[in-house]
């Protein structure tokens, strides 16, 4: 069926998700964004995309910020233009399946909080993983937008991508996205994809993309030529970099043409200035690294979101100056394992094992994450290339994996994880419990109001020499409570930032050093779980402690057989890189 034709150009504007997203780690916060949503109400946009992605688990682990009460204060200022979140499948917000039931109470909630639109998209192109939320969003009545997560690799067509955008269309798309999260999509790539789609359904569709590589503006135009009928674009004070082409540019490159937005430049220029506010406030968080053209993206393929979280991540490590090797790692490990699309969550699982594989002194995957694990197994769908019988072996020791929809293999859990949640009094609403379910080891603190905001760095004029001699930690006495405190360096400044979850010094609290038979975390994160008692014996391997590190589950095994002597920390512990977990004799 051919398309109709679409002449006006409409615009998503992302400066409120994916913009600082992919500039300053999802960093914003909601005081911050809601006179920029009220001067956006004045322009009209096709919508905003304001929600979904990485904004859910920033808010409560690093802002002591709700997502939800975000989403409300939003939809009451928007009054008149969509409100748009981007939704991981089976994913939603995180960063693993979740069961049907969840996929349906958290769609549900989202819609009646505030939700639009969404744009519904799987890592691994897997329309399996895609079809409950899909399902889901047509029961709620708002607009559904199925997205191909594009990407190039041996496995990968303009082909392919036509072919799975006429299965989302016979899904009941309302439109179609193009989501090219990582800059990638060449002008006649985009303008061959597009037309493509086009002269088969009738249906708009959608092109994102970030100027990483620089290339993303000359294939907006070509999409433009093409009878794109949706971009995605940001104010420009958050755009360029690893964000999206600058708004006020797309718009007034088509003023007078029969693409014509529609869109006056003089609201635009009041949403301008306020980003402009913003920018300067937020700006010791921008990274020269996110905020410039780097073309070997078309090399390591990833995402903007994750650049900016990769820095800060490795910073975290102390091993930012490991980023190159890091970068050359990344495809690698990605052809290791099938070619997926570099979105989250595969960006995550991918770019920390690349990050495991570098720490590890070059001994890949002798660490390997309880994510990479599971994908192998096929419990985040089925890969776009097959994974080597070697590679497969290496990882999971000869495990066969699953070739059914993973959720299938899910039983329903919002009953047991709402009577959880009451019994520990973390709940004074619903979607109080959709927290709880989506990040039961960082939702507790929060809900309990225990979690505080990171400090907004200022920036300060301080000699080099002063600088080096800062310390990584610190003790701080608090009405008589000692308090670990970790200094981080922002761009040449230094500022104090409280861990994520700092705990008071000698609850738990590691020792550094080397002591006889100590076995020590190999990463700054969070203790998860401890799986072992004082006493147990061990055998070589054996997972004692599990560490949450760069948003993944990283196991601390045995390096022995022996006896478990003394264990220093505790479940929600922070811990440093070389901090002695515990004695094993």
């Amino acid at each position: 069926m051919c398309a109709a034709k679409f002449d006006t150009l409409h615009i998503t504007d992302t400066t409120l998700r994916d913009a600082h997203q992919s500039l300053i780690a999802t960093r914003l916060r909601t005081e911050d964004m809601l006179p920029l949503a009220r001067a956006i109400d004045e322009v009209g946009f096709f919508s905003v995309e304001a929600w979904g992605g990485a904004t859910f688990d920033s808010c409560i682990r690093f802002l002591n910020d709700d997502p939800w009460e975000r989403l409300r204060m939003l939809k009451a200022e928007l009054k008149r233009t969509p409100i748009q979140m981007l939704l991981r499948g089976q994913n939603l917000v995180g960063y693993r399946h979740y069961p049907d039931d969840v996929v349906e109470k958290f769609v549900e909630a989202s819609a009646r909080n505030g939700v639009d639109i969404f744009r519904v998209f799987d890592a691994l192109n897997d329309i399996r993983n895609m079809k409950k939320a899909m399902e889901e969003v047509q029961n709620v009545g708002a607009h559904l937008q199925g997205a191909i997560s594009y990407t190039t690799s041996p496995v990968h067509s303009v082909a392919s991508f036509i072919d799975m955008a006429g299965e989302l269309y016979s899904l009941g798309c309302n439109s179609i996205c193009i989501k090219d999260m990582a800059g990638l999509i060449m002008p006649h790539d985009a303008r061959d994809l597009i037309s493509g789609i086009k002269e088969t359904m009738d249906v708009m569709v959608n092109l994102h993309s970030h100027c990483t590589s620089g290339v993303a503006p000359l294939s907006y135009q070509a999409a433009i030529d093409a009878g794109v009928d949706i971009l995605d674009t940001a104010m420009s004070p958050f755009a360029l970099g690893t964000s999206q082409p600058p708004t006020e540019s797309v718009v007034a490159s088509v003023i007078g043409t029969p693409r014509d937005t529609g869109i006056d430049l003089l609201p635009l220029r009041n949403v301008r200035n306020v980003c402009r506010d913003m920018r300067e406030k937020y700006e010791p968080l921008f990274s020269a690294i996110a905020d410039r053209v780097d073309s070997d993206v078309l090399i390591y393929q990833l995402p903007g979101g994750m650049i900016s979280n990769l820095i800060s991540q490795l910073k975290e490590q102390n091993a930012l100056n490991r980023l190159e090797e890091v970068l050359q790692e990344i495809p690698r490990v990605r052809k290791d394992l099938g070619y997926p699309p570099l979105v989250t969550p595969t960006s995550q699982i991918v770019g920390t094992q690349a990050v495991f594989n570098v720490l590890m002194d070059g001994e890949r995957y002798r660490n390997v994450t309880t994510e990479v694990k599971d994908y192998v197994r096929g419990l985040y769908g089925r890969p776009p290339a097959p994974i080597s019988p070697e590679i497969r072996e290496l990882i999971i020791d000869g495990e066969e994996p699953v070739t059914v929809r993973p959720a299938d293999l899910l039983a329903p859990i919002c009953g047991q994880m709402c009577k959880e949640a009451t019994e520990q009094g973390l709940v004074t609403c619903d979607e109080d419990v959709l927290t709880y379910i989506l990040y039961p080891s960082v939702a507790p603190s929060f809900l309990r109001g225990e979690r505080q905001a990171e400090v907004i760095p200022k920036p300060v004029t301080a000699p080099a020499a002063r600088i080096a001699e800062i310390p990584s930690s610190m003790e701080v006495e608090v009405d008589g409570e000692i308090f670990s405190v970790r200094i981080v360096t922002v761009e040449g400044s230094s500022v104090t930032v409280p861990g994520p979850a700092t705990a008071p010094a000698g609850k738990g609290r590691a020792p550094r050093g080397d002591i006889a038979g100590g076995v020590k975390s190999n990463m700054q994160g969070m203790v998860l779980q401890v799986l072992t008692q004082k006493g147990n014996a061990v055998k070589k391997g054996d997972t004692l402690i599990v560490l949450e590190a760069m948003k993944m589950e990283n196991p601390i095994r045995s390096p022995r057989d022996g006896r478990v002597e003394e264990i220093f920390v505790n479940a929600g512990d922070v811990v440093q890189n070389g901090d002695v977990l515990l004695i094993v004799e």
